[in-house]
């Protein structure tokens, strides 16, 4: 159901994207947006997620650098049957992950040194389960080709509200210079809003496949409360410099509220942590297949490290001990 409602909303993205640029550019505007859109898309598939980690300032860690979270990432994908992927930390207080890459055979996940203070061991096993659903289901592409058809509609909405909009075969106006002027308003909302219910659907979809990976919903519930309240209280100003980075992230990275979260992309924390909390009662405490948390690897470098692959962290207490 959920893979329908996106492919029926990227399908309505596109039409879109046709129309306005029907609208705006005439067939010529439209042919030009199209060839744009689909440059875009090819650059942003092949590097994206470079980009993306060179925005967060991520730095690429190793079994030897932070033996826990490798450990985590190690056996999560191990029972998904996903190849290991590159892991990265962000040296950032806000606590927040997210995950990029065009496949499972190109991925990373970045977490974060916040979030490594802030969680237990079995909430930052809920929050890379999360994450590493998105790289199985292939969420980073379907955002990634959504985020540039939202921005080519942008565009081309700037281009022809300025230019009065696109023009016949006998070069009579489409539409009336205000309706152009208008839709360079319009055209870029009703975008973002298919672009919010898709990455609601994918969100959601990524909080149910995480949570039937580690057989262990109230893990990420509980790690989703500590986020809420993480990311309300601590800004991320690698996300602020670059908000269209803000979809990747698991919680809303942005400081700003009122309208900034009326039209966020995530979907209701609360909602999620509901969804999350009666998939666990379905499960009446014998998950099947469910995962045991591994133990928290000793560090093997000097004691100014951690088996986050950070400073010296004190013990951190969570709902499981």
């Amino acid at each position: 159901m959920n893979f329908m409602r996106t492919a029926v909303l990227l399908a309505a993205l596109t039409a879109f994207f046709l129309v306005v640029g029907y609208l705006l550019g005439g067939r010529s505007g439209l042919v030009t947006a199209l060839v744009v859109a689909i440059l875009m898309n090819i650059f942003a598939y092949w590097n994206s997620d470079q980009m993306v980690l060179r925005m967060s300032n991520a730095r690429e860690i190793g079994p030897q650098d932070a033996p826990e979270l490798w450990g985590i990432v190690q056996q999560l994908t191990q029972h998904a049957g996903l190849p290991m992927p590159r892991v990265y930390i962000a040296e950032e207080d806000q606590p927040n992950a997210f995950a990029t890459g065009r496949s499972p055979e190109h991925a990373a996940v970045c977490v974060n040194a916040g979030l490594l203070r802030m969680l237990s061991h079995e909430e930052v096993m809920g929050v890379l389960s999360h994450e590493l659903s998105h790289v199985r289901n292939r969420d980073t592409l379907t955002m990634t080709i959504t985020a540039t058809l939202s921005g080519a509609i942008g565009m081309l909405a700037s281009f022809g509200g300025w230019f009065g909009g696109g023009r016949d075969a006998n070069g009579n106006r489409i539409v009336s210079p205000a309706v152009a002027f208008a839709a360079m308003f319009l055209a870029p909302l009703g975008a973002s809003i298919v672009q919010m219910a898709i990455s609601r659907s994918r969100e959601f979809e990524a909080d149910r496949s995480g949570a039937e990976l580690t057989g262990h919903p109230l893990w990420l519930a509980s790690a989703l409360r500590k986020l809420e309240m993480g990311t309300r209280q601590i800004p991320n100003a690698n996300a602020d410099a670059h908000p269209a980075m803000a979809h990747l992230y698991i919680a809303n990275p942005l400081s700003g509220g009122g309208l900034s979260n009326l039209f966020s992309i995530h979907p209701p924390m609360e909602e999620r942590i509901a969804r999350l909390e009666a998939m666990a009662g379905a499960m009446a405490g014998q998950p099947l297949g469910a995962m045991e948390a591994a133990p928290a690897a000793t560090p093997s470098s000097p004691a100014s490290s951690s088996p986050w692959g950070g400073a010296s962290q004190p013990p951190r207490k969570g709902p499981w001990g």
